[in-house]
């Protein structure tokens, strides 16, 4: 096991009801700003909830923030906030509304007569303070609510950057699992990818003997298998949206991640996809990975031995083919949550990945995965398999 330097100061409020102790988390002085998505809060009652816990507080509003947040409507928040002088922020809804809210809390107290963009320009290596937050979670898929990352897109350069500082870490994350009972199944579908992915970003790379760490990602990923298809078939089922929604959580809270060498390859390419083709976040990596295991089979072949023994309980067959058949039952998997995976299945093909290779290079996306091997013709290499 490597060392590490594990802090995660978020408080979780958990379970049925829990929107009602916003008053007691967010203090009865501050001028709360409430960021969220589309508008679905207000459909679902999330927003009435909000409210009603929050009447004798001072609460000002901002929506529209899109499920790839950029940074120009951002940056509309944050002149909000200094011209209202916003001290506390609050976000309302999936990791979108979340990961934008991070970027507000540290862009409006970013150094005058700088551009905010430099955050995600040096991965949130520049951030000195950030205002305080916290979160009402309708929609579990990317952990945002108890991590210290995000990820925000420029819709003018079609750039999607990621950022990290502790500084952004929520004060407090409220997760009530009947908010996402009203969620479409495609969303429901792309969380469950997503969590998944997080996973295996951390636990399929090389063998570093974090046991506690392994056997945590892997309890996270049985989870996923076992209630994933029932949130499709059960949506009103709590135990099993409360299950995927602290799997969500506990996928990138820092813990499954501790002491273990990380990949990440993955995620960088989707965001290329996402940011040139509109792909959902968790499409992208459901057509990515797959094909990111078997081109890396070698590097990653001691961990893919024990996902396959552990994760599909394949015992049978030579290594060569148990590596294959746990990719290719990882793929049914995903194509069973409603999440396809290949290009063309997106109306993409070869003629669209020039611009995707185009932008990893000028996004200095050269050498990706945890041995840095992943180089651009490997890049490449898998997207042309995933066609």
């Amino acid at each position: 096991m490597n060392n590490f330097d594990y802090y995660n100061p978020t408080q979780v409020l958990f379970g049925k009801g829990q929107i009602a102790a916003l008053s007691k988390v967010i203090p009865r002085q501050a001028k709360v700003l409430m960021l969220y998505g589309g508008g679905s809060i207000k459909k679902n009652g999330v927003y009435d909830q909000v409210k009603t816990a929050l009447s004798d507080i001072s609460l000002l509003e901002f929506g529209g923030i899109e499920a790839n947040p950029t940074y120009e409507t951002l940056m509309q928040a944050v002149a909000l906030v200094k011209a209202e002088k916003v001290d506390f922020l609050l976000a309302v809804g999936g990791g979108s509304v979340i990961d934008g809210t991070k970027f507000v809390a540290a862009a409006a107290v970013f150094d005058e007569g700088q551009d905010p963009w430099q955050i995600l320009e040096k991965w949130g290596g520049n951030i000195q303070a950030a205002l305080p937050f916290g979160c009402v979670l309708t929609l579990s898929a990317t952990g945002s609510e108890t991590n210290a990352a995000a990820v925000i897109t420029r819709a003018e350069t079609k750039a999607k950057r990621s950022f990290m500082n502790r500084l952004v870490f929520p004060k407090f994350a409220i997760l009530d699992p009947t908010t996402s009972f009203s969620l479409p199944l495609r969303q429901v579908g792309n969380g469950v990818v997503d969590t998944f992915v997080h996973v295996v970003e951390q636990y399929l790379t090389l063998p570093t003997q974090a046991k506690v760490q392994e056997r945590l990602a892997e309890g996270v990923l049985l989870t996923l298998l076992e209630e994933g298809p029932r949130a499709l078939s059960e949506p009103d089922d709590y135990d099993v949206r409360a299950n995927l929604m602290w799997a969500a959580s506990c996928a990138l809270n820092g813990q499954i991640g501790a002491g273990m060498v990380q990949d990440w390859a993955t995620h960088m390419i989707g965001h290329e996809l996402t940011a040139l083709y509109g792909l959902d976040h968790a499409q992208t990596l459901a057509v990515v990975l797959p094909s990111m295991l078997r081109v890396r089979a070698k590097q990653k072949r001691e961990m893919l031995l024990q996902y396959a023994s552990r994760v599909w309980q394949l015992e049978s067959g030579d290594e060569d083919e148990r590596i294959e058949l746990a990719i290719t039952k990882t793929e049914v998997f995903f194509e069973n949550m409603g999440v396809k995976t290949h290009l063309g299945d997106y109306g993409l093909n070869e003629q669209h990945m020039g611009a995707v290779l185009q932008a990893l290079e000028e996004h200095k996306m050269t050498a990706l995965g945890e041995t840095r091997d992943v180089t651009l013709a490997i890049s490449r290499q898998i997207l042309e398999m995933a066609l």
